[in-house]
């Protein structure tokens, strides 16, 4: 059997002979079919991308609870690095 896939490998005649009969079968209309043809595929897209964005939020909020639920930083030992005060010297060298 024939697949979409054949779509891609059109070249310049078959492109021409499928607009003429694209011509002959919708007439004046062909404008607002291509239109509409044209609004289903953008609403198609909007969709998916919809679902896309669902999935990527439960899976990245997914293993994030899973990482801080594992092991919770304790929050008394915060250690504070500190670096001694420079204090200039009280007599000039020698």
């Amino acid at each position: 059997m024939y697949s979409l896939a054949f779509i891609g490998s059109l070249g310049p005649a078959e492109m021409l002979f499928v607009g003429i009969i694209a011509l002959l079968l919708f007439g004046k209309k062909l404008p607002e079919v291509a239109r509409s043809l044209g609004k289903g595929v953008i609403e198609f897209k909007k969709g998916l991308r919809g679902i896309e964005d669902d999935i990527d939020v439960n899976t990245y909020s997914a293993r994030n609870d899973n990482i801080s639920n594992s092991r919770p930083a304790p929050k008394d030992e915060s250690v504070e690095t500190t670096a001694p005060k420079f204090e200039p010297p009280k007599s000039e060298p020698t």
